[in-house]
């Protein structure tokens, strides 16, 4: 007996041959909104869609709260936050400074979370990959403190017309290094896309924003006084649709590092499209 199956957004029933819990229309739709929104977010933006109601403060409004920094600029923001141009005076070196949306305190678990997954990110020191200098919290806003890459995002590069096909063919073995070494590490970057791949002035490739979506809300079971929990809601999805893998479509919590491996095909398929067209 064939057990019909539903699109949790529309209702439709599901094609035989649809993956599970996805209507092809929705994920079409999906990818047109994701591309809709990277090709609007600001130089460094990161995330699937800027979340309602975040607005990034200004540099100003964000010098009380940090005044170990001086905050020069907004570089961008996105659905993960707002990155920010600082300079830290005590080292005499420029710093990215990335604030998370407020409400993202809300939730009773994410202190922990937060605890655990920088901490990770911290530990993964790469070439390719930008370092995590510190993070935390000020009065009540989650931060990181992240190396400074001056360049631009590859979204950007691909957009200015300034990659040839052989450097770009040059940016993928980079890629791929700096993504072994995390998945070596059990770390899954989960958000692979052009706005999260930086060059820098120097044409060196720096992996940005690793883990996030993972910290900011997909699904994941962990363990806390023996016994099972999970720290955010069932079936949650974080990424961009247009390069996300068939199961973190889903909500799955199975999502590895393939899904990481299966972003980087789609990115390098929209880059050979936009290079040629």
């Amino acid at each position: 007996m064939t057990t019909l199956r539903h699109c949790p957004q529309c209702n439709a029933e599901l094609p035989s041959d649809a993956p599970d819990g996805v209507c092809p229309t929705c994920l079409v739709q999906q990818g047109f909104d994701s591309r809709a929104g990277a090709a609007g977010d600001e130089p460094g933006a990161t995330g699937s869609a800027s979340r309602p109601g975040f607005a990034a403060p200004p540099p100003e409004e964000l010098s009380a709260r940090f005044p170990q920094f001086d905050i020069v600029e907004l570089v961008g923001q996105g659905g993960m936050g707002a990155v920010y141009k600082a300079r830290q005076p005590t080292l005499d070196r420029f710093v990215a400074l990335k604030i998370l949306p407020p409400e993202v305190g809300d939730d009773p678990a994410f202190a922990e979370r937060f605890k655990r997954e920088a901490r990770a990110l911290a530990m993964l020191s790469h070439a390719s990959i930008v370092t995590v200098h510190d993070f935390g919290e000020a009065d009540g806003l989650y931060y990181f403190v992240m190396e400074y890459v001056d360049g631009t995002n590859l979204r950007q590069t691909i957009a200015d017309g300034r990659l040839t096909p052989p450097e770009a063919l040059a940016i993928v073995p980079q890629i791929c290094d700096a993504l072994q070494f995390a998945h070596d590490e059990g770390v899954v970057h989960r958000d692979i896309k052009p706005e999260n791949v930086l060059i820098d002035t120097r044409g060196r490739v720096k992996i940005t924003d690793f883990g996030l979506a993972k910290l900011l809300g997909a699904e994941t079971d962990d363990t806390a006084i023996g016994k099972p929990f999970t720290l955010t809601g069932t079936r949650q999805v974080m990424g961009t649709a247009h390069y996300m893998a068939p199961e973190q479509m889903q909500g799955s919590s199975s999502v590895d590092h393939r899904a990481d491996i299966y972003s980087l095909a789609a990115r390098g398929r929209s880059t050979d499209s936009q290079i040629d067209g």
